[in-house]
This record gives C-alpha cells, structure tokens and sequence, in this order.
C-alpha cells in the first residue's frame, strides 16, 4: 500500500511537472487596422455549409455541414509553427430554420470554442462570413440580394452586431471580423453595406478589429473607406488555370482524360493572352495592395490562396514557393485554403505525393516546409 501511495504521487508530480513545463504558446502581436501582423496559417471550413447544397453537388470534396470546430486543429496549427485562422462560414449554421433573426445557442457555442482554443494555442482568429445573408460567391444564390435590398443589409449589420455584443472585450490582436467573402457588386453598393455595418459594429465594440475582403472577388482593393479604419483582404489564386485545374466548380473543365494531360498546368504558366506568369507576375498582382498599405497606412492581409489537388504536386510547388516569398519579403500574412482537405497540407488526396503520418492524418510534408519557411 505505501508502495502504490509512493507510486501515485511520484505520478502526479509528473503530471504537475509537464504541465508546469510544457511549450506555452507564443504571445500573439498588437493586431490594428494601421499594422497587421504577418500572420501565417489555414482556413478551417467545418461551418462552410449547414448542409449539403447546389454547390457541394458540384464539389463533392467539400464535406464540412455546421460541424463543431475541432481542438486538434488548433493544437496542430500552432505545433507547426502557424498563428491564424479564418473561420469561412455561413450564415445559415447560427439561424433557426428560416428565421434571419433567430439565432441557435449551440452553434454559436460551437464558434466560441473555436476563439477560445485559438486564446489557448496563441492562434488568433478571423470570423468570416463566406455565405452572408442576401449574398454568396457560390451556388446556391440566396433568395435576397444583400447589394440592393435595405432589408436584407439590416439583417446582415444585425448579425454582426450580435458577434460583436458576443465578443466585447476579447482583444483585437486574438479576434477580428472579416465581413464578406469575397464581394461581387459595384463599389458603391459594397461601399453603402460595408459602412452600415461597420457602424453596426463599432456602436457595441468601438475597438473591434474589422477586415473587409477586397472587390471584384477579394482582386481589387478598395480606396474609398479609409475614414472607417478597417484592414483588408486579397486572394492568391490567380492564375486559375494553375490553382484550379479540374476543379469540377469552375465551368470550364470539360475535358477528356488524354486532353487533362495534354493541357496539364506549368509554373512558370504561360495564358491564352500570351502572358507569362511567374515570381515577376505575382509581385505585380500585388503592388497596388502593397502601395495602398504603404501609402494609406491601411494593413492587407491575403485571406485565401492553394491549388487544388489535381494540379501537378511539382508545379502546386512551384507556385507555393513564389507567392510566399512574394507575401514574406512584403511583410504580408496569408491564410492557406485549406488546413485540411483537397487544398491543404493533410489529408488532399493527391496522387503524386508521398504522404508522411502525422496525429492520424497524411501529411504533404513538402508543401508544409514552404509555408514553414515562408
């Protein structure tokens, strides 16, 4: 008996010991609108639909319906040396049926659990809205049109004001709002929603961090909203001939087996308008959003960017390796589609990978020495 008894507390001064000294997680950077950090990490899609739709029909691959976000996610993000997420959700996870404005406490729970554990593993979070009321780049439409109806623009103020009452007090260098997923309308139509609910917002949470995502699609930057002091977000997937070979969403896969081979992409990528696109290509995608931060002093972060799992694993390389390095010797931060999935480095399903075994999944070990180092 006094051997057990010696035996438990030797145990538990173990436990006490690797609690005591295991790796804390990094002290997450001052995040403002004027100086965003150079965040690296992963778009995590467990909310990206309720259930499955027009588009996953399409896009068989994307599997994720209102599920909980998962702590393993977390843990492994911040173990590889990564410090953010963007949660792309849709709004219709959080709402009662098709109640607009009638919000599921579990759900919502389920998105507080994620900003904690990002608190817990010094992973700041974006919560996005990628499916918005009135508004999705993806099939299905929604029955309101978030750009021309009043109505439908108070519903969407509306449930950001509700986060915002949610998260009060939470600081921005751990949380932001990212508004909209990647806009398609007039300038002054984003314009006119962007500025309502960003009033929305800062009447319950003057401090809160708001990223708004480019125009045209997240392509273009917008230069008339410095007065609301709000950060914005690009994209990195151009060329799409290179990013989404085959990606059976886009239309224009339409080929023969013996014609994908024909046509495979390269990197360096040479278009049907003879341009060649390469390290020198992307630098000038970006030179108006790195001259927009520099001379407006508004941070720019590039919220999405990855190649779909049929894009040759050399060439998927290739061009990893030269828009990071474009984005690192710009100080810009960028979020990978995704962490998990056909775009990710786990789990993709490529053929031309051998995969290494990391915490039960399969790890493209190459594509994440990229990201590591850049």
């Amino acid at each position: 008996m006094l051997r057990l008894t010696k035996c438990c507390s030797l145990l538990l001064l173990c436990m006490c010991w690797a609690c005591n000294n295991s790796p804390k997680p990094k002290e997450l950077p001052e995040a403002t609108y004027e100086n965003l950090p150079r965040w690296r990490g992963f778009n995590l899609l467990e909310k990206f639909a309720k259930e499955p739709d027009e588009f996953s029909q399409m896009s068989p691959c994307w599997t994720f319906y209102n599920e909980p976000f998962r702590e393993s996610d977390f843990q492994m993000i911040s173990e590889l040396g990564f410090n953010f997420v963007r949660l792309p959700m849709s709004y219709k996870c959080w709402i009662k049926g098709d109640n607009l404005m009638e919000f599921d406490e579990k759900t919502l729970q389920e998105i507080d659990q994620a900003v904690e554990w990002g608190q817990k593993y010094g992973i700041h979070v974006s919560i996005n809205m990628h499916r918005a009321p009135g508004y999705c780049i993806n099939p299905p439409a929604e029955k309101y049109d978030l750009w021309t109806d009043e109505s439908i623009q108070k519903v969407f103020a509306a449930h950001w004001r509700m986060f915002a009452e949610r998260y009060k007090g939470i600081p921005s260098r751990q949380l932001s709002f990212d508004l909209v997923n990647e806009p398609l309308a007039t300038d002054e139509q984003y314009e006119k929603v962007i500025r309502m609910t960003v009033a929305a917002i800062r009447e319950v949470d003057p401090e809160r961090l708001i990223i708004i995502d480019g125009i045209d699609g997240g392509n273009r930057v917008m230069t008339t909203i410095d007065d609301l002091n709000v950060a914005q977000s690009g994209r990195g997937y151009q060329p799409q001939y290179v990013t989404h070979f085959k990606a059976t969403w886009n239309h224009w896969w339409n080929t023969t087996p013996e014609e994908d081979v024909r046509f495979l992409p390269t990197w360096p990528y040479t278009d049907a308008q003879g341009r060649v696109w390469n390290k020198e290509r992307l630098e000038e995608l970006y030179a108006p959003w790195i001259a927009y931060r520099d001379e407006h002093r508004r941070g720019i972060h590039i919220g999405e960017f990855g190649l779909y799992k049929y894009t040759p694993h050399d060439v998927a390389l290739g061009f990893l390796q030269d828009i990071t390095s474009t984005l690192k010797e710009n100080n810009i931060g960028w979020a990978l589609w995704q962490f998990r999935g056909p775009f990710g480095i786990l789990d993709s399903e490529r053929d031309d990978v051998i995969y290494e075994s990391y915490r039960g999944h399969k790890l493209d070990r190459k594509m994440l020495e990229i990201l590591q180092a850049n």
